[in-house]
């Protein structure tokens, strides 16, 4: 992103100056990436405008719905439209245009068989995710033509600030995570419970567990049924020498009234209050005598046998209490969010129960009516059930709220109601939209699209160098030849076989005695390992071992070639084929990628790894996220893992700690983007026999097409290059997207 002259002042063809969109900033699927200049010199540099992706799911997909919301967002600004669920953007008041490339005929498939061509796309684009198949007017869905539907009734606890509820918008109820996890029946209580293995995930205290081994068990063992009782918990806490410690404890049992409200005295020195959310001063805590012993002796007394515990973050509320108890809902995960984040136990009490709560005007929290809302929230659940939490539709209303209130509900509707057209319009400006004359598209008879026909691609890309500085927001479709079904299914294999030839190495020669138990720990301690074979075939024996993660196999090459083990200097290699001739120059490449510069991959990670990393959160500045991947089968967290950093250089500090005498991992940096392992899972599992494979003859015409220009080979790298180009020519302030939808 190099710096460059101000050109906003420049006057354009035709005597108009280059539009400027009254909000902020766009992203895109696929790829995404703004360029900022700096400002002229009378004037300071200009804050650098970025998008910051809350972290996908672990398919690393977002829906059409999605990415026309970012869209809506960049014309509207946060002022006039609710925030993208998805996505954070920072500095948005610099955003002067919005440009959309579609390379129609192109797919994932493309980009990975072809990433080598693709160099403008993985150099250049920092966030790169998938998009579900396209429907019969993809442009339709991400521009919100087709969003004519509605969103559910809003809570009745709304109404007070939106009081028009008449009006509706549609959601895809199943795509509801609450729908995804608990279905659209009413459930039971036990349906509601947290699992071992979610308790497990969401670090609540268990038994035999690290740093849980002087915790208390509340004797809570008799056999839960739907009739239970359920106690609302919520705790406040203060930071003494020792860390957080337990200053109040308030239990409200069924019917609401509070059965237990205690102040407690923490046994270490107190370093702050923390009065602005618990309300505890020191001249309330002076004269408490009441210790953590006394309080846990007197819950183990009143809780039943089969009591449930209710909170909200309940983990921290029985960590705060040193106690065990097996049966808990917690309220921020009952309402599951997406990807992972959770509703503020606020929001839920004004959306769900109209209630206000945690009021700025009081001092702290009161955990009396904290602990009996997040009762109420779960008795809430179990009358109306999951169905009718999906239909108040509290994504939509969190973002709204979160960017600025309507006005009231017909606002609210008509704003995630309206198209990216009906968005420009509703500002005074118009969408640009240059295509080859074949491709029709409903956006070819819009009032207000300006759409531009042309004959040829070479055409198209002409326009658009002298066009897309005249609108704020373009979209630029070229069309390409797509392969035949045969030779797409072939690809799809060939990239399957690949990347498992890559992932696959031969160790050798060893000693015929030598210690088979030792050399397969040895191997396996670089990664997850799909199978190991003992290759008989040679004079001395060799193995063949073939890793699941591409990072595993490099970095058996990397640490043990022509290193003495078992007494033999052994040779690590990959298999050669037609398809590896390349890898050491893809290795290179992937490393190289804009998405695995920050990122880490380690083997030899335990289960508690991530607590322990986030206890020594200090040593590992800049730390984004933590990737664990699971077994699909058993849900359990296999031994790697993936960290990513803000920067490469605090991704090399993190290497060298975890890689240490005091962590003992193996690692390197990462090489694998997540959504080619979500894409790589999707694609039936292929092998073949050794050695070089010809081209089957029914193929052979179809293969010699690759010297054609048109040929996605071909387009991948030479429109590649010209979309460079074009992309560093444009204005200041642009946010560039390009999407690769496929066809099926």
């Amino acid at each position: 992103m190099e710096p460059e002259r101000q050109r906003s002042g420049r006057t354009l063809k035709k005597g108009r100056k280059r539009s400027r969109i009254p909000s902020k900033l766009v992203g895109a699927a696929v790829a995404m990436r703004s360029r900022w200049d700096l400002e002229e010199k009378q004037q300071p540099v200009a804050k650098k405008a970025r998008l910051s992706t809350i972290l996908f799911a672990e398919n690393c997909e977002i829906t059409h719905d999605q990415l026309c919301e970012l869209l809506k967002y960049a014309v509207l600004g946060k002022s006039s439209f609710p925030k993208p669920s998805w996505c954070q953007l920072f500095h948005q008041n610099h955003l002067n245009n919005v440009v959309v490339f579609i390379l129609q005929g192109l797919s994932q498939l493309h980009f990975y068989k072809f990433y080598l061509e693709f160099g403008f796309l993985r150099k250049a684009f920092k966030h790169k995710f998938r998009l579900p198949p396209p429907s019969s007017d993809f442009l339709a869905d991400i521009i919100g033509l087709q969003k004519k539907q509605i969103i559910g009734n809003l809570p009745k606890a709304m109404e007070e600030s939106l009081p028009s509820a008449s009006s509706k918008v549609s959601i895809n109820l199943q795509k509801d995570p609450i729908i995804q996890k608990y279905g659209s029946k009413k459930v039971g209580l036990t349906r509601c419970l947290l699992t071992k293995e979610e308790m497990k995930t969401y670090h609540f205290p268990l038994q035999g567990f690290p740093n849980c081994e002087n915790f208390v068990p509340t004797k809570c063992n008799g056999s839960v049924t739907d009739n239970s009782p359920l106690f609302g918990l919520d705790c406040e806490m203060c930071l003494t020498s020792k860390g957080r410690e337990l200053t109040r404890i308030s239990l409200v049992a069924e019917g609401g009234g509070c059965v237990m409200d205690e102040l407690v005295k923490p046994d270490n020195k107190i370093v702050d209050y923390l009065t602005s959310f618990s309300g505890i001063t020191k001249k309330i805590l002076n004269p408490v005598t009441t210790k953590l012993k006394d309080v846990q002796r007197q819950l183990k007394m009143l809780l039943p046998p089969d009591a449930v515990l209710v909170g909200h973050s309940l983990d921290l509320d029985l960590r705060a209490l040193k106690m065990i108890h097996p049966y808990v809902i917690d309220t921020s995960l009952l309402y599951v969010r997406e990807q992972g984040r959770r509703f503020k136990l606020k929001f839920l009490a004004k959306a769900i129960l109209g209630k206000d709560i945690q009021c700025p005007d009081r001092l702290g929290h009161d955990a009396t009516e904290d602990a009996r809302t997040t009762l109420e929230l779960a008795r809430y659940f179990l009358k109306y059930g999951p169905k009718k939490i999906a239909e108040l539709n509290l994504e939509a209303l969190s973002s709204h709220q979160e960017s600025q209130e309507p006005r009231n509900t017909a606002e609210l509707v008509q704003q995630l109601n309206t198209s990216v057209l009906e968005c420009l319009d509703s500002v005074g400006q118009k969408l640009l939209f240059l295509t080859r004359e074949a491709d029709a598209s409903v956006l070819s008879s819009s009032q207000n699209c300006q759409t531009i026909k042309c004959l040829s691609n070479k055409e198209v890309l002409e326009q658009a160098r002298v066009e897309i500085p005249l609108f704020p927001f373009s979209i630029v479709q070229f069309s390409f030849e797509p392969f035949s079904p045969n030779l797409t299914e072939e690809m799809k294999k060939r990239i399957k076989i690949k990347w498992t030839e890559m992932s696959t190495v031969y160790a050798g020669p060893f000693n015929k005695n030598c210690n088979l138990r030792a050399l397969k720990r040895l191997f396996k301690s670089f990664g997850p390992v799909r199978s190991m074979t003992f290759v008989l075939e040679t004079h001395q024996p060799h193995l063949c071992i073939q890793y699941e993660v591409l990072e595993a196999a490099q970095l058996a090459i990397e640490s043990l070639d022509d290193i003495l083990v078992e007494g033999s200097c052994i040779k690590v290699q990959r298999p050669v084929t037609e398809l590896t001739l390349d890898c050491d120059t893809l290795v290179n490449e992937l490393e190289q990628d804009s998405e695995n510069r920050g990122t880490i991959y380690l083997s030899g990670v335990s289960e508690t790894f991530k607590e322990h990393l986030l206890q020594q959160s200090s040593l590992f500045l800049g730390l984004e996220a933590v990737i664990l991947p699971k077994d699909l089968k058993s849900g359990k967290q296999k031994r790697y893992c993936f960290l990513r950093f803000k920067t490469f250089s605090s991704a090399q500090r993190a290497l060298s700690i975890l890689t240490g005498k005091d962590w003992k991992l193996k690692g390197r940096h990462a090489l694998t983007p997540r959504h080619l392992h979500a894409w790589l899972r999707g694609l039936p599992h292929e092998s073949r026999l050794p050695g070089v494979r010809v081209i089957p003859p029914p193929l052979e015409q179809e293969a010699l097409q690759m010297l054609k220009v048109d040929h996605p080979k071909i387009a991948a790298w030479h429109w590649g290059r010209k979309i460079g180009k074009l992309y560093h020519n444009l204005c200041s302030g642009t946010l560039c997207l390009i999407l690769l939808p496929g066809t099926k």
